[in-house]
Formats: structure tokens, C-alpha cells, sequence
């Protein structure tokens, strides 16, 4: 098996056993709850009001029959999740080293190489902040489904491994270009907290108002706080948006190196630039007076949306000084 084969084989494992994972926090995250608190206040409603027994039979012939699966069970499922997590984590960092050593070159020459990075840098952010306990675990649900999608959305842009096309060998792909995907996959893990938090909320509003709590807002009930979420939010964008940048000067600078000048108004500097100042817009809103925070979730999926039409229909259809780059 050569190189290339054996990275692209460690690949496919990668999205298999992210796969897997995602199926393991699934269980945890159906399974593993306690009854709904509106039931419960039902309930102690019932008893304060000295209901007679057959009000009382009314409750239980409406009370959730038993899960399939015991709690301990779906325990048991997240734990599996988060080892399979690690493993296809650290799957796909092999996969990108074999690839490095097999070209013998930083492997951040294509559309899907760059988009393996980001993958790997999401993953490996939602991994540390497990390990830190600011996030339950069963939201690796959530954290696995977008990584898989990345990664099986960059199946269609697959390039086979060989060397750097010469406009990009230079020192400058590390500085730039590392810096660039690992913004971008924290931001992936923030866009994905951003759109809890608005679930979260649109589903507690839903609940307060005694209102019936449709899909999707009604996966939202084992959510963590809504005020937690969006805090988390918050701190994961105010960490990766230095890091945008920087990896937006660091590219000006190689633009002057490579170009001889710092800003040549390529579709991809544009597209870059608009979505730092949406990602500027949400912080401002984020600490602006209680209606632009309440906005702000909002803003920071607005600005994902921009950073993957800038990787996808930037790279794809809109020609410029980037194209060389392939996909």
C-alpha cells in the first residue's frame, strides 16, 4: 500500500468511526434523561389540588412508558462516543501525517485538504472542551454531525496527494493557511453552539408560554441552558476571531510577497474580509444592549455561512489569483 493509499484509507476510517460516534451519542442523548419538567410540575400540580385517585389514574395512564434503553445503557453509549471520538480524531491526524510524509510538503495545497483541516481543527476543539467539562457530553451528537458532514462533503472535492503547485511553496502556506483552518473550525464548533442556543430558546419560550413544542425545537429539551450556550458561544468566537485576523494579514503580507501587493480585490480576499466584519458585526452586537444580543446567535451563523461560501463557491466558480489552488 503507498502512501496516498494508506492516508486515504485512514480518511474513510475517520468518517466510519465519526459515524459510529454519532449514532453512540444519539443513544445517550434520547435515553439517558430524566422525566420532562412540565410533567413533573403536572404532577405536583395534581397532588397540591388533592385530586382524587381517579385524576391521579388520568396522569399515569399519560405518564412516557418505559425507554427501550436503560439510562445506564445510554451512559454507557456516550462513553463508547466520546472513545470512538478520540479514535477518529486521532485517525484523521494520521491520515494528514501520512499524507505529509508521502508528499513531502505542509498539506494544505487544496480545496480538500484545507477542508480535512478544518474537520480536524472542529474536532479537536469540541475534544477540549470535554475534557474541561464545559460541554455535556452528549452533545457530541451534534459536534460529530457537522464534522461528518465536512468530511463527507469533501469526498466531492477529493485531489490526489503530489506536490505544490508553485505560487504556493512558500514558508507562508504554514503561517496563512494554518492559521486560516484553525479559525475556521472553531468557528465551525461556535456556529454549531449558536444554533443550539436559538433551539434552546425558541424551545423554553415555546414551553413558558404553554404552546405544543414541534420539531426541531423539540430536540432542544436536553439541552444545556440557553444563557449557558450562548456564553459559550460567545467565548468560542472571541478566541477564534483573533485567529481570523491574523490569518487574513498573515495572507495580505504573502499577497505582497507573491503579488507585490498587500490587497488585489480577489473574489477570495472579498469574501474573507466580508465575513470578518460579519464576525466583528456579532461581537459588537454581542455586547451591545439586550436586543442586538438577542440578535447576535444569529449574526455568528450569518458569518459561517459567508467563511463556507467563500471556501465552496468562491473556490469553485468565481475565478481569481486563488484559482490556482485547484479544489
Amino acid at each position: 500500500m503507498t502512501g496516498a493509499e494508506a492516508a486515504n484509507a485512514l480518511f474513510v476510517a475517520t468518517i466510519l468511526v465519526y459515524a459510529a460516534a454519532m449514532f453512540s451519542y444519539a443513544v445517550e442523548y434520547a435515553f439517558d434523561k430524566r422525566a420532562p419538567k412540565r410533567a413533573k410540575a403536572l404532577v405536583t400540580a395534581g397532588r397540591d389540588a388533592g385530586h382524587d385517585s381517579e385524576a391521579g389514574a388520568d396522569l399515569g395512564a399519560d405518564a412516557p412508558t418505559e425507554a427501550p434503553i436503560s439510562p445506564a445503557a445510554a451512559r454507557g453509549a456516550g462513553r463508547l462516543g466520546l472513545i470512538l471520538t478520540y479514535l477518529g480524531t486521532a485517525a484523521l491526524g494520521a491520515s494528514i501525517v501520512t499524507r505529509v510524509i508521502y508528499t513531502g510538503r505542509w498539506p494544505w495545497g487544496n480545496m480538500f485538504e484545507y477542508t480535512v483541516g478544518v474537520a480536524l481543527a472542529g474536532m479537536a476543539t469540541w475534544l477540549f472542551l470535554v475534557s474541561r467539562g464545559s460541554v455535556p457530553r452528549r452533545l457530541g451528537l451534534f459536534a460529530t454531525f457537522a464534522v461528518t458532514m465536512v468530511l463527507g462533503t469533501s469526498v466531492r472535492v477529493y485531489t490526489e496527494a503530489g506536490p505544490l503547485v508553485p505560487a504556493l511553496d512558500s514558508y507562508w502556506i504554514i503561517i496563512h493557511v494554518t492559521a486560516a483552518i484553525a479559525a475556521s473550525g472553531i468557528l465551525m464548533i461556535g456556529c454549531v453552539f449558536a444554533i443550539l442556543h436559538l433551539l434552546k430558546r425558541g424551545h423554553d419560550r415555546r414551553v413558558s408560554d404553554d404552546r405544543p413544542v414541534r420539531f426541531p425545537l423539540s430536540i432542544a429539551e436536553r439541552l444545556p441552558d440557553a444563557n449557558v450556550l450562548e456564553r459559550l458561544t460567545f467565548k468560542i468566537h472571541v478566541f477564534a476571531f483573533p485567529l481570523l485576523t491574523f490569518g487574513i494579514i498573515a495572507g495580505s503580507v504573502w499577497a505582497h510577497l507573491a503579488w507585490g501587493r498587500y490587497w488585489n480585490w480577489d473574489p477570495k480576499e472579498v469574501w474573507a474580509f466580508i465575513a470578518w466584519v460579519v464576525y466583528a458585526a456579532y461581537l459588537h452586537a454581542r455586547v451591545s444592549g439586550r436586543s442586538a444580543k438577542a440578535n447576535a446567535p444569529w449574526i455568528a451563523i450569518l458569518g459561517y455561512a459567508v467563511m463556507l461560501f467563500n471556501l465552496t463557491a468562491v473556490n469553485l466558480v468565481f475565478p481569481g489569483l486563488h484559482s490556482y489552488a485547484g479544489v
